[in-house]
């Protein structure tokens, strides 16, 4: 868990690094251009005509250094979320295979446990760290230590448990990053009120158009802050309800193709019918 754990640490690093240098490249090379041609096109069209009503241009709405930290953010946040939709595809597609290969009817003794275990230990060790095969690896080493099924269910359901509060808990970064683009629109609502005030003595004057740019900097930041963080709020609920569901059906696929095979006992039918091969 440790060498997982740096590969996240490496990969959300790297992400934050690649989201930065395509959102900053983008500004320099397409937002922040059009948005002064814009603003230049404009300003002369409402010096020719006094009644000219200013139109509202989306790379005006985004320009902004506040609005640029939002959609790193958001990149940023959207690529670990892949991640671990990624990881949550896979073991998917695991609870849909024969982990435990056990027919109908036939029964785990405690002495059959190991033989099930080692064909877990089998799997590569990218599948022995998914959620089902430690799951089913606990419980079958819990079943052959105590020999009991009550016992082995409860580790299976312990275990899962465990991911559980784990899965949450790595989605910590995300909800930090959810937090803190409202809190950075914010931000460019008070820059943008505070310049605002700082040429309030132009506007006493009849000249509005240094007032006028920077509310427009402060209500743009919040805006489109707070669009980011509806659209983060979403895919963040969708992502912890397919980890939810997740951890329930492990649950249910322990409890279906293991639990109920598990018998306590020292009963020794034969053991080409108690022991299941892959």
């Amino acid at each position: 868990m440790r060498r997982s754990d740096s590969v996240d640490f490496v990969f959300q690093l790297a992400s934050l690094v690649v989201a930065l240098i395509i959102v900053h490249a983008f500004y320099v090379t397409a937002v922040r251009p059009r948005a002064d041609t814009f603003s230049d096109e404009q300003a002369a069209l409402m010096a020719a005509d006094p009644e000219y009503v200013q139109q509202r241009s989306v790379w005006v709405i985004v320009r902004d250094f506040e609005q640029e930290a939002c959609f790193v953010l958001m990149l940023w946040a959207m690529a670990i979320m892949a991640s671990k939709g990624l990881t949550i595809a896979r073991e998917n597609q695991l609870l849909d295979s024969d982990l435990v290969p056990v027919a109908d009817g036939v029964r785990i003794l405690p002495e059959d446990s190991r033989e099930y275990a080692r064909q877990i230990e089998a799997l590569p060790k990218n599948q022995q760290r998914l959620l089902l095969p430690r799951v089913v690896l606990s419980a079958l080493r819990r079943f052959g230590a105590t020999g009991g099924i009550q016992d082995a269910s409860d580790t299976a359901h312990s275990t899962a448990e465990t991911e559980a509060e784990r899965l949450d808990s790595e989605l910590s970064m995300v909800r930090y990053i959810a937090w803190a683009i409202p809190s950075i629109g914010f931000i460019g609502t008070v820059r943008g009120i505070g310049t605002a005030l700082g040429q309030a003595h132009r506007a006493v004057e009849g000249d509005i158009t240094g007032v006028t740019r920077n509310l427009g900097v402060a209500f743009n930041s919040t805006f489109v802050a707070l669009l980011i963080s509806i659209i983060l709020m979403f895919l963040l609920h969708q992502l912890q309800l397919r980890q939810e569901r997740l951890v329930l059906d492990t649950e249910a696929y322990v409890d279906t193709h293991l639990v109920r095979h598990l018998q306590a006992g020292t009963a020794s039918p034969d053991r080409s019918q108690r022991v299941g091969t892959r």
